[in-house]
Parts: C-alpha cells; structure tokens; sequence
C-alpha cells in the first residue's frame, strides 16, 4: 500500500518540478530580455537604431518573438536622456542617494518642514550640478560632448526627479527616451528662505501698522503673481501634452506608413529579380532565334545557288534537245 501511494507523490513532484523549472526559463528569458534593454538604452543615440534592429533579429532568429517585439519598440533617447540614464548606470551609488534626496525633499514640501527644506534645498543645487557635470563628463568620455541645451535639458531631469515621484521612477529605470521636466508647482530651490521655521520665534519688537499693510500687501501680490505663473505654465504644460500626443500618433501613422513603404520595396525587389529572370530567358530565347535565322538565311542560299545551277543545267539540256531535234540535211 505504501508504494501504491509513494507513485503519485512522485509524479506529483516530476510535474512540480518540470513547472518549477519552466518559471526559471521563463524568468531567465525575462532577465536577458530586461539586460539588454538597459544596455540600450546606454548606447550612443547615432548608434542606436542599428544595435536595436540586430538585437531584435538575433532575438527573432533564437525564436523569441515576443522579445524582438519588445526590442524593436525601443525608441531612441535624445542626447541629454541618453546620458541622464548613463549617469544612473555608471553612478549607481551617487544615483540611490540622489534619489533619496528626492523623497526627503517631497516630504518635507508635503509637510511643509520649512528647516528641512531649507537644509536639503541646499543639496539640491549643489547635488543636481555635480550630477550633470558628471553626466556631461560621462557623454564626452563616450565621444558624444553634450551642447549647452542638452546640459539644461539634464538638469530639468534631475529636478524632475527630486520633485516628481513619477519622474524619479521614469529615471530609475535607466530607460529614459527624453528630458524630463519639472513640475509646475514644486517651488522653486530659493523658495525655502519664504518659509517660516518651525523653531522657537526669535524676540523682536512689533512693526508699525503701516509696515504689516505692506507686507501683507506685498504677500497677496507675489501670491497673485504665483497664481499667474503657475496658471500660465499650466497652459503650456496641457499645450505640450496635446502637442506630444499628436506628434505621437504622426509618429505611430510614420511607422505604419513605413511598414508599408517596406513591403512594397520587398515586393517591388522581387517584381524586379522575376523580371531579371525573364529578362535573362528573353535574351538567351532571342540569341536561339538569332542563330536559327542565320542558319536558315546560310540553307536558303545554299539552296537559291542550287536553284540557279539546277536552272541553268536545264536550259543547256533544253537546247541541246533542240540541237539534236533539228532534221539532218
């Protein structure tokens, strides 16, 4: 009875095991996958359309479908995201506390921590110039030297990052394709000194009715101002999103019309080789004909010649019958 029951329990566990090791050549494929994804994305923007066209066909050619999918919809970063993400890569321990940085500090405007926020904002601005320096380095040691633009468009990412938890995300994933920019209503490194301190108030005597008029006044405008400011640029921000969404869906109508372009090309490729062929045959049906023609045109003289020599052979027999045929005298 026991070996009746031990025989299930095995086969139970061979299937268990075969499932187990199904997950793990599962998860391998995945890791591969995900590895060269990030060594993409630190390839050099020129070069990066020719690496994921031979990534995706080798990945296709090993029966990877799904992975050369995957490989072929990377789209190329720009200059300035290209070396954000090799910053991340090639400074990981300078990028983990970056990012922490980045929680503190959004924790400290979420609780309104205005000793925090002057002691990290301090950071901030010395942290997100060596990091760009660093990462301008980084792109020039690749052979790619950054422009002016481009080094601004990397420190619009690394403040996104500090300021928006979804950019910090977006970053740490090393596979950005373009700069990031911050939020309109993170205020801004020096807005920290506007903020009082939570610590004990110092003693000082009381402004004159007059003064506390103007300050407050002074308040309500920057106030007023503020709103503006944060109005304007969220227009603009909704006018950008709009403006990426359509250039999005020209580039995805690009890519169909591309597709396209490409199976015509094929086609019209193959059209051309069966042509060719034809061609070929034509030319060689052509020199057969050209040959016969010569040798028949070679037969017909031949035989015009036999003709006149068979004709004239006739009339000399004609007249000497007409020779022998006259009556003697």
């Amino acid at each position: 009875m026991a070996r009746k029951g031990a025989r299930p329990a095995r086969t139970a566990a061979r299937h268990k095991a075969g499932h187990a090791a199904e997950e793990d050549v599962e998860r391998t494929a995945e890791d591969e996958v995900e590895r060269t994804l990030d060594e993409l994305y630190t390839t050099p923007p020129p070069e990066f359309v020719s690496r994921r066209e031979r990534l995706a066909e080798e990945a296709k050619r090993d029966g990877r479908g799904e992975d050369a999918r995957r490989i072929h919809a990377a789209r190329r970063p720009t200059l300035a995201a290209w070396a954000a993400n090799l910053l991340l890569r090639a400074r990981s321990q300078e990028s983990g506390r970056f990012l922490e940085l980045g929680r503190a500090l959004r924790e400290a405007y979420r609780t309104l921590d205005a000793d925090g926020i002057r002691e990290l904002s301090e950071q901030r601005r010395s942290i997100v110039s060596a990091l760009s320096r660093q990462a301008a380095e980084l792109a020039r040691e690749a052979g790619h030297r950054l422009s002016g633009a481009a080094e601004q468009d990397v420190e619009s990412t690394l403040r996104a990052v500090l300021a928006d938890e979804e950019a910090a995300r977006r970053w740490a994933t090393g596979r950005l394709e373009g700069a990031l920019t911050p939020p309109a209503g993170f205020p801004a490194a020096d807005a920290a000194t506007a903020l009082p301190s939570r610590g004990p108030a110092r003693p000082a005597s009381a402004p004159p009715p007059d003064t506390k008029s103007r300050v407050k006044d002074e308040l309500a405008e920057r106030r007023r101002r503020r709103e503006q400011q944060l109005g304007r640029a969220r227009r603009s921000a909704e006018t950008a999103d709009r403006r990426l969404r359509e250039l999005r869906a020209g580039r995805a109508d690009a890519d169909t019309s591309l597709r396209r372009a490409r199976d015509r090309y094929d086609r019209a490729r193959e059209d051309e080789a069966a042509a060719q062929e034809r061609l070929r045959e034509a030319r060689r049906a052509l020199r057969g004909a050209e040959q016969e023609r010569a040798e028949a045109e070679e037969r017909l003289r031949t035989a015009a010649e036999a003709v006149d020599l068979a004709e004239r052979a006739a009339r000399d027999a004609e007249r000497e019958v007409a020779r022998l045929s006259e009556p003697f005298e």
